[in-house]
């Protein structure tokens, strides 16, 4: 599989705290992919993402795009790159419409290629209802869709997304999710930061996990799961009028009581039927408000590996 993105050894240093946002990062971004970077707020992911789309210069390190040094021929990088970012200040006082042929032209279209993409982006994104409306003016979630749209207009090789689904109700976040699994099925490949993992997991095939502007780990989310603690989770969430009956549960082994309600049992998962079987005949599902099985999660993967606490 051949490499989009190279990054080596990578430092970058702000000289009013002399503080490393990135501190010695190295991974590669595979051709076709989408690769998610996770970590907390502030943990270095946007001052990675800057450097490699040529928008800060590294204080160390070396950034290759499809072969060719970012550092030294950073003007190439518009002719392969999309990003998308939360807050498109540039374009705040166009409307939508305006906004996407203008980038579409920038990236080469022609005034009729401008016209039919912006089109067929507003119509995939369902956002043809604030034609008029100024960006400035629309709320956070429809700003976070046209910002989505704008990277995706272009058809660019490779496309970032910094927090796509910030903002977005449930139904239209499940909508960008699909049109990236979209896109990345026609071999765009893409690159996800963000700090949502519950989502981001289900979409991205490789990650990089970063904190304190470390990577710490790197790989398939499967293979990283299966590095930590593989033991199942079982979240019981118990009545009011029940609690008499969850004094059953804490003489079990491995269980953590994080309030009078709500308790957490470890066990593996040859053993898991054999913990539902008790709960059941001595608590009841009747007693029960809410009952969770959880298996490891990239989350957990975080924790375990040294990001030392929770993901945003």
């Amino acid at each position: 599989m051949s490499i989009v993105y190279r990054v080596e050894h990578l430092n970058k240093i702000y000289k009013k705290d002399s503080k490393k946002a990135n501190d010695d990062l190295t991974l590669d971004i595979h051709e076709g992919e989408i690769f998610g970077l996770l970590g907390p707020n502030g943990a270095g992911k946007s001052t990675l993402v800057n450097q490699i789309a040529g928008l800060l210069k590294p204080t160390s390190g070396a950034v290759t795009l499809f072969g060719f040094d970012v550092l030294k021929k950073p003007m190439l990088i518009p002719h392969y790159v999309a990003i998308q970012q939360q807050y498109p200040a540039a374009l705040q006082n166009l409307y939508p419409e305006e906004a996407l042929l203008t980038t579409a032209r920038l990236r080469g279209a022609s005034a009729q290629e401008g016209r039919k993409a912006t089109q067929n982006i507003m119509d995939e994104l369902k956002i043809n209802d604030l034609r008029k409306k100024k960006i400035r003016f629309l709320s956070g979630g429809q700003r976070q869709l046209v910002s989505v749209a704008l990277a995706f207009i272009g058809d660019r090789p490779v496309q970032i997304f910094d927090e796509p689904t910030n903002n977005l109700d449930p139904e239209i976040r499940k909508h960008v999710w699909d049109r990236l699994l979209a896109r990345n099925r026609q071999g765009i490949t893409i690159l996800l930061i963000t700090h949502n993992v519950l989502e981001a997991e289900k979409v991205i095939q490789r990650v990089g996990i970063i904190n304190h502007g470390r990577l710490l780990e790197v790989g398939t989310p499967g293979d990283l799961k299966a590095r930590v603690d593989q033991r199942v989770r079982l979240e019981l969430l118990i009545k009011s009028e029940a609690l008499e009956k969850a004094s059953a549960l804490d003489t079990m082994p491995e269980t953590t009581i994080l309030s009078s309600q709500h308790r957490i049992i470890l066990c593996q998962r040859d053993d898991m039927q054999e913990k539902i079987d008790y709960i059941i005949q001595h608590m009841g599902l009747d007693a029960l408000d809410d009952f969770r099985i959880l298996t490891p999660s990239l989350e957990d993967v975080y924790l375990q590996l040294g990001g030392g606490r929770k993901l945003d």
